[in-house]
Order: C-alpha cells, then structure tokens, then sequence
C-alpha cells in the first residue's frame, strides 16, 4: 500500500530495529514504562503476537500496540508480518547494549563514591 509521494505505509515499527542505531537515552526512556518492561518480560521466552502478548494482562490490543511501536523505535524489538498478523521478537543486542551502558554507569558511579569515601574519611 502507497501514501502520498509514493512511500510505503507500513508502520516503521515493522521495519528491522537492527537497521536503526539507538542511543543509549532513548532505550532508557523507552524501559520507563511499566507496561514496556511487562512487554519486554513476555517477549523474552520468544516471539509473541499482539493477541498473545494482550491475552491475561488486562491491557487493550491497541495499548500493546502502541508500547510495541515505543520499544520498536527505540530498537528494542522489532515486528514482522506474516498476512494479517505481526510476530514481536527481542532486540537481544540493544538489550546487551543497554546493560553494558548501565555496567559502565555503575562502575563510574563506585569510582566517584570511593574517591568520596576516602576524601570524607581523611
């Protein structure tokens, strides 16, 4: 399906998240939600569908849809449609990266807090 000046309507959600590189920022804000990081858990044990990952968790199909595209744009997972229906997977590697990021915090953090520690007790 075409829009206006010949480009494809296809949701960028369904485009590849591998394609899209992301800031670390970005993968946060996306993780700030609460209904993100439920979606996140359901699609660690694999691909799931909007109905599967709806189905028990009180949530309409639109708000999944609508959280999917967030964590899609943030290359968090990515969507591929099979005729009607869209199978969601992880983006294992912006999930590696976003851990590393929160590793490198973590340790700049104990860094700074030891300097203080051995500054306050002098």
């Amino acid at each position: 399906m075409r829009g206006g000046r010949g480009r494809s309507i296809i949701s960028a959600a369904i485009l590849p998240a591998r394609a899209r590189p992301r800031q670390p920022a970005s993968i946060f804000a996306a993780l700030g939600d609460e209904t993100r990081l439920q979606l996140i858990s359901r699609l660690s044990g694999g691909p799931a569908s909007i109905g599967t990952l709806t189905a028990g968790s009180g949530i309409t199909r639109q708000a999944v849809a609508k959280h999917l595209r967030v964590l899609a744009g943030a290359g968090l997972v990515h969507g591929t449609r099979s005729g009607r229906q869209s199978m969601w997977a992880l983006e294992r590697k912006q999930l590696e990266e976003a851990r590393r990021s929160l590793d490198q915090i973590s340790r700049q953090w104990d860094q700074a807090l030891g300097k203080l520690k051995v500054f306050v007790e002098r």
